[in-house]
């Protein structure tokens, strides 16, 4: 598997947790993965179901990511990461846009991914420890060809909207932030924040015209 379908298969991860988040109260008392198999379930339902999203329609898949997504994911925290202890010295305003423009970056990346979803079942396997404050859920996609490792790291939090949320993932082997990580420190080392932010701004007008 080449390094374009794994980022397909990223994108699957991304969205398999598209659906079943309107009961916040729910994914607080959950355990991550009884959370990660019941998401994965109705997502690659909904998504099945949904001819307009198979066939990737960007506008519908960002309403989807916006409404549904977000609330499973600590962003911030995926967005920091992945850009690295450049993230501290970037202001309020700059972190801002590098939020904005790196989830756009990963929509519009991997809307390919569900077009390509057809039999595939998520099989999660069971969590040991669950009562630690991060854990790593374990899952195989299983359809045509060989099963697609994908594991995801979650962490708990306190307070209002408290559950588990991620914060990045893994697809047979790689994790997507360390792999964007180093993509972004090329930019930072080379233009400084606002150079990353215009690389993604212009990355994502390309997109947008490949897609258009």
């Amino acid at each position: 598997m080449n390094r374009r379908q794994l980022a397909r298969w990223a994108g699957v991860a991304s969205l398999v947790l598209a659906q079943g988040v309107s009961g916040l109260a729910l994914a607080a008392d959950e355990a991550p993965d009884a959370m990660i198999t019941r998401l994965s379930s109705e997502v690659l339902d909904a998504i099945k179901a949904d001819k307009s999203i198979q066939a990737g329609d960007v506008s519908k898949i960002i309403t989807l990511v916006d409404t549904k997504i977000m609330p499973n994911v600590n962003f911030q925290r995926m967005t920091a990461s992945a850009v690295g202890p450049a993230w501290r010295q970037a202001t309020d305003a700059q972190k801002q846009k590098l939020q904005d423009e790196f989830k756009v970056l990963l929509v519009r990346t991997y809307s390919g991914a569900l077009a390509q979803v057809s039999d595939q079942e998520i099989s999660v396997r069971p969590l040991r420890g669950a009562d630690d404050k991060e854990v790593v859920v374990r899952s195989e996609v299983r359809g045509r060809g060989d099963p697609v490792q994908l594991d995801y790291r979650l962490e708990k939090t306190p307070g209002q909207g408290a559950g588990w949320k991620i914060y990045n993932l893994n697809v047979m082997g790689i994790w997507l932030v360390e792999t964007y990580r180093s993509q972004f420190a090329q930019e930072i080392n080379a233009k400084g924040i606002d150079g990353l932010i215009a690389a993604l701004a212009q990355r994502n007008k390309s997109n947008d015209k490949k897609s258009g």
